[in-house]
């Protein structure tokens, strides 16, 4: 089962008749690693498909954090996560790519040559090859446990990312939790809200140096309230609409604290879901792959991005992007095995599509 946060972008109703596709290769995922994936596979002329359970391209940056900027893109000092997502669709754009989105793979049967997929919605697709970048599988907020968290998730009281930071103008906000995503919320969040606290259970966060600085000119500065030693207890307000946060100490001292909006960042649950079903070595959320090709245990296939794991990983995007490429070549070989591929730069190889 795929969980997804609340408002997150939800799987697509069945609408149209479920299409037949060949390819060479189907790419698992549609985050930007599958994206770039996509165009890597493309510049070297092998058709492609992209597969995911979202409704729309963009993974985790379109879904978590599209206003949240990112600064270790080459070439970009600070991009958004949507930006990030737009540009590679524009890098993709000259190419015939087909999208099934809003659905989600759940068979994968066959052998190198010949595999065949199928989604929720009935599509099947044939593909040579096949590439997955499915992050780190299907994931979801981790909710505290509060009495009557449903209905306040409902109106939006209780969110579990920043989609338009401008939605929080003026609110008074909550924000709970120790980690990057906290921190660099209440950041973010204390230069559009009324007032924004900053709830851990200690007096100890985790993040960059140059983030907890920035923290402590904010509280300094009155713009963000540090709350600690304290951890969520309870939720007030009526039909939905929050009005406090109860705060609590682990001896029992509370806190109301007057709120508009509680974002909880408390970490994803990720699962593999299906995958975990197809023969794939996996080790919890990864699946061990041969760095030199991004082979996983089945010939064929190959795993990209976060849901792949070898010595020395990094799991940053910029690695994903490389991986990419890494195995649109390694791929070549099953999709194209009577022709030898002649490595090109992309000013050698000419502008893409043409």
């Amino acid at each position: 089962m795929t969980h997804l946060p609340p408002d997150a972008p939800r799987p697509a109703p069945p609408s149209a008749a479920p299409r037949q596709l060949e390819t060479d290769i189907a790419i698992i995922g549609a985050g930007p690693v599958g994206l770039f994936a996509a165009f890597e596979c493309s510049m070297l002329r092998l058709g492609c498909v992209l597969m995911d359970v979202l409704d729309t391209t963009g993974g985790q940056c379109a879904a978590l954090y599209p206003e949240k900027p990112i600064y270790d893109i080459p070439a970009h000092p600070s991009i958004t996560g949507g930006g990030l997502i737009e540009a590679l669709e524009a890098q993709i754009a000259p190419f015939d790519v087909p999208r099934l989105l809003g659905s989600q793979v759940v068979e994968l049967t066959g052998e190198a040559g010949n595999f065949t997929l199928r989604n929720t919605r009935g599509d099947t697709v044939r593909a040579k090859a096949v590439i997955i970048a499915a992050g780190a599988g299907a994931f979801g907020p981790n909710r505290p446990p509060l009495e009557g968290l449903e209905a306040f998730e409902a109106t939006g009281s209780v969110q579990y990312y920043v989609r338009k930071r401008s939605e929080f103008a003026g609110k008074r906000v909550v924000v709970a939790g120790g980690g990057d995503s906290a921190l660099d919320w209440a950041l973010s969040l204390s230069e559009v809200a009324a007032h924004v606290c900053l709830l851990h259970r200690r007096d100890r966060f985790r993040g960059a140096p140059d983030t907890l600085a920035r923290i402590e000119e904010r509280i300094a500065e009155g713009r963000v309230e540090k709350i600690v030693p304290y951890q969520l207890h309870a939720l007030h307000g009526e039909a939905g609409a929050l009005t406090h946060v109860e705060a609590q100490t682990l001896d029992g001292q509370s806190r109301l604290l007057a709120a508009d909006v509680l974002l909880p960042f408390y970490g994803l649950s990720t699962d593999l879901g299906p995958i975990a079903q197809w023969g794939l070595e996996t080790h919890r959320t990864s699946i061990p792959v041969e760095p030199a090709t991004m082979a996983t245990n089945i010939p064929g296939i190959h795993a990209i991005g976060d849901v792949a794991q070898y010595p020395g990983k990094l799991k940053l995007i910029l690695q994903g992007f490389s991986e990419g490429a890494v195995a649109a070549h390694a791929a070549f070989a099953t999709a194209r095995p009577e022709e030898a591929l002649r490595f090109e730069h992309s000013t050698s190889r000419g502008a893409p599509g043409a």
